[in-house]
């Protein structure tokens, strides 16, 4: 067999051939052709007819020859054999000597005794949660054993019953993805080449995965169990989204790292319907006592509310008006502004704090089931880049292991961290002046909103509700979700190519730094808009006659009628539910519409088969950052469920929706529409544990400074005790008190309406009074 470009396709001889029909085997089968070798990974590529075609190919021969020299079993599938006629496809299988030789390498425990502790069972009243479990032979695929890593000099000492099967799939396409990595492909000025990823870069290689073990929507007709129908009928299923996740089987299948991160995402799920029930529960006694609310109450009296005129809301468009203009908002504002608002703060921080700490005894019991408990970090994470060896002219002793490493020196990475810091920096810039602007356009709209709706005929009918301030709140929160999803989209682009300008050493300080720049972001992204309407809108407007002006234009912004707090809940509800919406969008028919474009150009020769590596090739690629993105996702939503949940007690019961969805989605995106992921190991969430810790000392703080400063129930306990004097209604007067009155005669010419009134005072909250 030729090596290069022009090879030709493997034959072997008739009675050598698998004993599946042709038709059949090139459509199911995971195997080469004498039906007996597994295929563990496959590389694709097409010949490049361009002046650097010649090199490519040269590149992939080399690749090719030093992987057969590590003892690696290649076979090509020449052009002619695949469905578009252009691509040829090197399927790769590990022998038993290799995979020996890098289980030790890499410490891979295997099994040498079936365990004889019984596995823990159900607590007394589970049968009341039967609906729910799965059958056993889902949820425990395989009998549980004692391993140790493994030793190729001590074999027998293992449970070695096949050698074809003593390795799970998962494991061989590791080992394989391993060998790919620290591959060598040439010497190119003067640097030794290294590595599949860097012949995906180039487009030498179009692709590199290992083969899902089957279709997903039947079973294998072979002997091996297809693990990928399984996962599909019990896991991916959206008819089975109350039902627990067979976390055992997905191990097995993508390995230790994905599986891990969806028994942390069904863990905050499960944890996430307490909240919501309280949540829920707060929201139902807002709306029950919303009719008997007294300061609603005395806002909608025409006799109380409806004589007090309020000042003007912006300078010469806006006009006086009458308090009782804002009855429907006092009480919408009820809902989530009330008594309950101080105890669901309350509940919220011994929440987020019950939940890391349960999550840790979660973790730790998840490591002794799955074998993890003596393991300090995976080889692939600790060990070199391939990138960074690649980079390194400079070598260095270890002071511990006494062997020379590649070393680069700090002057050489000087310049790229100033570059890095000097792209965030930017970028945070960038973002600030977005806010900026989002808040000039506030400023601006208002004036617009408040005259167009005075003037308008057709709008006095709606006026009771849809105020100005509510048309400048809606429409500046969703243009500022709009900004917010483009930003993140250029941002997602560029942290990652300045992480790999830094050069980090391992995967795990490339991992660690990428974590760092895209949270902080998404944090200052997200959230910012929340904290100016949470804690400094409204705060600093000055008072009638001295009012503050930002660029000495526009004038600050004040709360609306029903107070900064619900407005806060707009924010929050519109951010939320939107990113939600078009991440689930983004999700479900991103992949699925691109799978269909893929096969539908690549169905050229309806007469081929179409073969088992193909129909994968076909797929979505996950990527190394896939997983990346799916807890970053899951930690920006802990934060709109706890950060500002005192605004917004409902926030908690949108994620939980969100994510017994997500779940099924992200099952059947990995099960249907996406190449197999190589197998990784982890032990633990990683960074993002520190993460959620940090972000629930901040809930805590920051829901305690809601209650304080922009919940309207700090005043009102005030009046109850140091004011009121009526005993039967306490909280009577308390509208009258809050409200400060202002002589209309001191209005400075620029702010005065422009029609004239024969009001002589107008009243205004206090805290715009505090400078006075």
């Amino acid at each position: 067999m030729n090596l290069g470009s022009k090879e030709t396709s493997f034959l072997i001889p008739e009675d050598l051939q698998s004993p599946f029909q042709r038709s059949e085997h090139s459509k199911d089968s995971v195997f080469f052709r004498d039906g007996i070798r597994q295929i563990d990974f496959v590389l694709s590529y097409v010949e490049d007819l361009k002046k650097d075609g010649e090199l490519k190919a040269e590149r992939r021969r080399e690749f090719e020859q030093n992987l057969r020299k590590t003892g690696l079993d290649l076979e090509t599938e020449d052009k002619l054999n695949s469905e578009d006629g252009k691509t040829y496809f090197v399927k790769i299988h590990a022998p038993w000597e290799v995979l020996v030789t890098y289980a030790e390498v890499l410490g891979i425990k295997m099994p040498i005794k079936l365990s004889d502790i019984p596995r823990p069972k159900y607590p007394p009243l589970s049968y009341m949660l039967g609906a729910v479990k799965l059958p056993s032979s889902v949820k425990y695929p395989t009998p549980e054993y004692f391993t140790a890593q493994f030793s190729r000099h001590r074999q027998e000492l293992f449970l070695i019953e096949d050698e074809a099967t003593f390795f799970p799939s998962s494991t061989r396409n590791r080992i394989v993805y391993y060998i790919l990595s620290r591959c060598p492909f040439g010497v190119e000025e003067g640097k030794k080449k290294i590595g599949i990823e860097r012949l995906l870069n180039s487009n030498t290689y179009l692709s590199a995965y290992p083969l899902h073990d089957g279709q997903y929507w039947k079973p294998s007709k072979t002997t091996r169990p297809n693990e990928r129908y399984n996962l599909c009928k019990n896991w991916a299923r959206f008819s089975y989204f109350y039902k627990e996740q067979p976390f055992h089987l997905i191990r097995n299948y993508f390995g230790e790292k994905i599986g891990i991160y969806f028994v942390f995402l069904g863990y905050y799920t499960e944890m996430l319907l307490f909240a919501a029930l309280v949540g829920l529960a707060c929201f139902i006694y807002g709306l029950l006592s919303m009719e008997n609310n007294r300061t609603s109450t005395e806002i909608c009296d025409p006799d109380i509310g409806g004589q007090m005129i309020m000042c003007p809301l912006c300078d010469e468009v806006c006009d006086y008006w009458r308090l009782n203009t804002t009855c429907l908002h006092s009480k919408f504002s009820h809902l989530f502004d009330n008594e309950s608002t101080v105890f669901f703060a309350l509940f919220m921080g011994i929440w987020v704090t019950l939940f890391l700490e349960f999550w840790k005894q979660r973790q730790a019991r998840l490591e002794y089931e799955w074998d993890l408990v003596d393991f300090e970090e995976e080889q692939q994470q600790l060990q070199l880049r391939p990138e960074f060896e690649a980079m390194c002219k400079h070598k260095k002793m270890n002071p511990v292991t006494k062997e020379m490493e590649p070393h680069m020196p700090l002057c050489h990475r000087i310049p790229w961290y100033f570059v890095s810091g000097t792209t965030v920096t930017f970028w945070m810039a960038l973002l600030l002046s977005s806010m900026v602007s989002i808040l000039i356009y506030r400023l601006s709209v208002f004036a617009t909103f408040a005259s167009f709706m005075e003037s308008e005929a057709t709008l006095q009918s709606v006026k009771s509700f849809f105020t100005p301030q509510l048309a400048t709140a809606l429409s500046g929160s969703c243009l500022n979700c709009i900004v917010i999803l483009i930003l993140n989209f250029f941002y997602e682009k560029i942290s990652a190519w300045i992480t790999k300008m830094e050069i980090p050493r391992t995967h795990q300080e490339y991992e660690s730094s990428l974590t760092l720049k895209m949270f902080l972001f998404q944090f200052v992204n997200y959230y910012s808009s929340c904290f100016y309407v949470a804690f400094f809108k409204g705060k600093f407007v000055g008072y009638p006659g001295s009012y503050t002006y930002m660029f000495n234009i526009w004038r600050s912004e004040e709360c609306g009628p029903a107070g900064c707090l619900i407005e806060l809940t707009t924010q929050l509800t519109i951010i939320m539910i939107g990113k939600q919406i078009f991440g689930n969008i983004h999700e479900a028919f991103q992949p699925l519409i691109f799978n269909w474009w893929r096969r539908r150009r690549a169905r050229t020769h309806s007469e081929k088969l179409y073969s088992r590596w193909e129909q994968d090739h076909d797929l979505q690629v996950y990527g190394h950052r896939g997983l990346f993105y799916e807890y970053l996702e899951t930690v920006i939503q802990f934060g709109f469920a706890t950060l500002f949940v005192a605004s917004f007690p409902l926030a908690p019961l949108f994620a939980l929706m969100n994510n017994i969805m997500g779940i099924r989605v992200d099952a059947w995106k990995l099960t249907t529409q996406y190449r197999r992921p190589v197998a990784a190991k982890a032990h633990s969430i990683g960074v993002w544990q520190d993460i959620l810790f940090g972000m629930a000392i901040v809930s805590v703080a920051t829901n305690a400074f809601i209650v304080s400063f922009t919940s309207d129930i700090i005043p009102r306990l005030v009046y109850f005790y140091a004011y009121s004097t009526n005993s039967t209604e306490p909280l009577s007067g308390y509208v009258n008190n809050s409200l400060s009155v202002f002589l209309i005669a001191d209005f400075p010419n620029h702010t005065v309406p422009m029609e004239k009134k024969d009001f002589v005072t107008c009243s205004t909250s206090c805290f715009c009074l505090n400078f006075y």
